[in-house]
């Protein structure tokens, strides 16, 4: 390997390496701690020997197809910087609007009780907490080394949440919220966007069969959970708007609804507990 490895050279092997020219230089920019903006006024620098292997680690790295958030160690999501692992998702856009919606419901509540089943990063309770001060939010997941990665990142923000580990209301015994959130997995497990997500988790991402078994579970619990008035909020795939709806009305909720995302994809349901 040339230890001679100029900026502009770094950023060339966008090219022939297949990975995208804006993933190489948020690669670089992560390893020299410098912005974008200064990679490219500066492209003539040359890279210390070791930050050139590094560059070539990540760079194999991110083009066998492993996320670049796991690569850097961190996501953005809704303002905040979040560290993710293999242990967790890497958060979405799209489930932005799961937390826009959250927020909208709970503007002007003194004290609102949340809770975020699936929780994974913290992504969404987080996001909620950090815009709605005034919540008590509860998060939590199956998985302990996933609840690991949400309490790193809530105490290094400096949002507390509370944790509980279980599947879905297995979590929160007895407890009753006024919202409840969750972005369950959700892919069906035939589909063929599968082996391009090989390197996240798939217990996060596909309940198996045709999807909607962690759905269903959520929503059939949720009068249990749910104050009168509560509502519950769910992610979905693009296609299953019309199922997600059919289980909140067959479970007795009001005031269905859906949400699309900036693709102007179906991918937000929810409906209020009556009372």
């Amino acid at each position: 390997m040339d230890t001679e490895l100029r900026i502009a050279d770094a950023l060339a092997r966008a090219r022939v390496s297949g990975v995208d020219r804006l993933d190489v230089q948020l690669l670089l920019a992560h390893l020299l701690q410098r912005s974008r903006a200064w990679l490219l006024a500066h492209d003539d620098a040359v890279l210390a020997p070791a930050q050139a292997a590094a560059f070539e680690a990540a760079l194999a790295r991110r083009a066998a197809g492993e996320p670049l958030a796991y690569i850097v160690g961190e996501k953005e999501f809704h303002g905040l910087a979040l560290a993710v692992s293999p242990a967790v998702l890497v958060p979405r856009p799209e489930t932005e609007l799961l937390v826009d919606w959250a927020l909208e419901l709970l503007a002007g509540q003194a004290a609102p009780t949340v809770a975020d089943l699936g929780t994974g990063s913290g992504a969404v309770a987080l996001a909620v907490r950090h815009r709605c001060p005034a919540a008590r939010l509860t998060a939590t997941d199956a998985s302990p080394a996933a609840l690991a990665v949400a309490r790193a990142n809530a105490e290094r923000l400096g949002l507390p949440l509370q944790l509980a580990a279980g599947s879905w209301w297995q979590a929160l015994p007895g407890q009753v919220f006024d919202l409840v959130l969750s972005n369950p997995p959700y892919i069906a497990g035939d589909d063929h966007h599968l082996p391009a997500l090989a390197h996240e988790p798939r217990q996060a991402l596909t309940p198996e069969g045709d999807g909607l078994q962690a759905l269903r579970a959520i929503v059939a619990g949720a009068p249990d959970h749910l104050h009168a008035g509560g509502w519950l909020l769910l992610e979905h795939g693009f296609d299953q708007a019309g199922a997600v709806q059919a289980l909140l009305a067959a479970a007795g909720f009001q005031t269905i609804a859906t949400r699309t995302d900036l693709a102007g994809l179906p991918r937000c349901t929810g409906g209020r507990w009556p009372g």
